[in-house]
């Protein structure tokens, strides 16, 4: 950069440009303008036909000019002499460089800056936007910068200080000193000052991390390179490297944090900031795309960068296109493998902090929602203290069991002691407890595992699959018998707080229950209905 001047200046050693070319390819943008652009690209037929147009017009060079008066381009192709464009957006000029040929071969661009575009100077701004954007592109980027150095520098003879006069010694010592003078030359006397040197800096020497084989890479860089750019000083909890082909080919690594973010669920339904960084070519292109992943799995950080998306086309543009759907897609699937293949203390730890966000993918995700649900992990009757999957379960099932039995309630002391899953115990039925609001919501949209449907406790129709015929006949007997009090429960004691009565299958203790209809709410899902109503209800934001 060039302060005083008020410019900025990009070199490279590349083919150049004669000046046909210059005129052609650099030319268009003054001569089209914005309002031609967007006239051109309201004709398009097209999307990819206006994807076209931003070749044609030079949009990612006109857009220089949004920080700079005139754009000065100087150019020697082996071709032609070497020439200067110049321009200042509203017309252009093309001159042959009176100083002959200064590049040897290649492009020099100036920019001079506007007053408010200032900061572009400044070497720590260009330091801070070549690491950002370039840091991982194949060619070397130098820029001019400088440091401090120690130097010694010959002293003046007005400088040396007098020399204090010698201290007798003994006469062999004096004899040595002597020959010394005799044979040595006289040094000069130097001394150490700071100097200032300029030099070309290599901005972007580090190889990116993805493009290495991932069996040659050890933990320890892949554990300095996520904290580089997550800026997390704990280590990863998993991670997973790898390299997709197919219809979009792509390298990608990708992160598990040990502890979730503090805004995952906090604002969970608004728009988030995704953790992925999007390179293209190398070339860093955002890490705000609004779906580069689903919302139930935002807490991955980690880098996609591939060969076959477009440099020359806007973020906006970019987010719509296709091949980001197919990578998309991609990410999910080797996401939800790097869960299913953790050890079972890893998986412990990610399902303390992230098992909320694989329920809520059961519901968002239907595409991937039989992956999802092997991931799944409940409190069971089972046992105390460890949770249950539910491929587990399904393998602990008797014989005759048609259904996954559960309840669901605020704590687990508390279902335990439910009239619900007392004959379900003492038959020795296993029952999973439902115990987060986001449980229940999780199973509707679950409906089945392995082909075995789940079954609410707390609702009627409920049967344990085993029942032989005299059971049938026997229950069928007591309906009959018991008829008078269930229908004087029905049509008079209980006629405006129930919708019928029934001999219970489920009961062993306690004399009855109340149970929800088969399509309606259990009473816990009432209850958290409730709560959210009259937490929106209470909710200042919501004024």
């Amino acid at each position: 950069s060039d302060p005083e001047n008020r410019m900025i200046h990009v070199i490279d050693t590349g083919i150049g440009m004669t000046r046909k070319e210059l005129a052609l390819n650099l030319g268009t943008i003054a001569k089209s303008g914005t309002g031609d652009f967007l006239q051109k690209l309201e004709e398009a037929n097209s999307a990819a036909d206006a994807k076209d147009l931003i070749g044609q017009f030079g949009v990612g060079f006109y857009s220089s000019f949004l920080v700079a008066d005139r754009v000065i381009v100087t150019s020697k192709s082996n071709e032609d002499s070497q020439h200067i464009w110049e321009s200042d957006a509203s017309e252009f000029s093309i001159a042959e460089d009176p100083r002959g040929n200064t590049l040897l071969r290649g492009t020099q661009i100036t920019l001079v800056l506007k007053d408010e575009a200032k900061e572009f100077l400044e070497t720590s701004k260009l330091k801070d936007l070549i690491k950002k954007y370039s840091q991982f592109i194949n060619f070397p980027i130098y820029l001019w910068d400088s440091r401090t150095e120690e130097v010694e520098e010959p002293i003046e003879e007005d400088e040396e200080e007098p020399s204090e006069p010698p201290v007798e010694e003994e006469k062999e010592e004096e004899e040595a000193a002597v020959e010394e003078e005799e044979t040595e030359e006289e040094k000069p006397k130097t001394k150490k000052v700071s100097k200032t040197v300029w030099d070309w800096v290599l901005m972007n020497d580090s190889k990116p991390i993805w493009l290495r084989n991932p069996k040659e890479v050890p933990d320890e860089d892949y554990e300095a390179f996520y904290k580089s750019f997550s800026k997390d000083s704990e280590t990863p909890l998993a991670k997973v490297h790898f390299t997709a082909e197919g219809e979009v080919t792509f390298k990608a690594i990708l992160f598990v944090a040990k502890s979730a973010p503090s805004d995952l669920y906090s604002n969970y339904s608004g728009k988030l900031k995704d953790r992925m960084k999007l390179y293209v070519r190398r070339v860093y292109i955002t890490d705000e795309f609004d779906d580069m992943l689903p919302k139930y799995l935002r807490f991955i950080s980690g880098v996609v960068d591939s060969d076959d998306l477009p440099l020359n086309v806007s973020r906006e543009t970019l987010q719509q296109h296709k091949l980001l759907m197919v990578i998309k897609k991609k990410i999910v699937r080797k996401a939800l493998d790097m869960f299913k293949k953790m050890d079972e203390e890893t998986y412990k730890k990610f399902w303390g902090e992230y098992g909320t966000s694989m329920k809520l993918g059961v519901m968002e995700d239907p595409t991937n929602k039989s992956k999802l649900a092997k991931l799944l992990r409940f409190q069971s009757s089972n046992d105390e203290e460890e949770l249950t999957s539910l491929e587990d379960y399904v393998e602990r099932m008797k014989e005759k069991q048609e259904s996954i039995f559960f309840v669901a309630g605020t704590s687990r002391s508390e279902l335990e002691k439910s009239p619900f899953v007392e004959r379900a115990l003492r038959r020795e039925y296993e029952v999973l407890y439902f115990t987060e609001p986001v449980d229940e919501y999780t199973i509707q949209h679950l409906a089945e595992f392995d082909g075995k449907k789940f079954q609410n406790l707390a609702k009627e129709g409920m049967t344990f699959g085993d029942e032989g015929e005299k059971q049938k006949e026997h229950f069928q007997s007591l309906e009959e018998n018991f008829k008078p009090l269930t229908e004087w429960f029905k049509d008079k004691a209980l006629s405006e707080q129930i919708e019928k009565a029934v001999i219970s299958n489920r009961l062993t203790d306690s004399p009855c229950a109340l149970v929800a209809s088969q399509y309606g709410w259990s009473a816990n899902m009432e209850r958290i209905m409730k709560s959210q109503a009259y937490a929106k209800q209470n909710d200042p934001m919501s004024e």
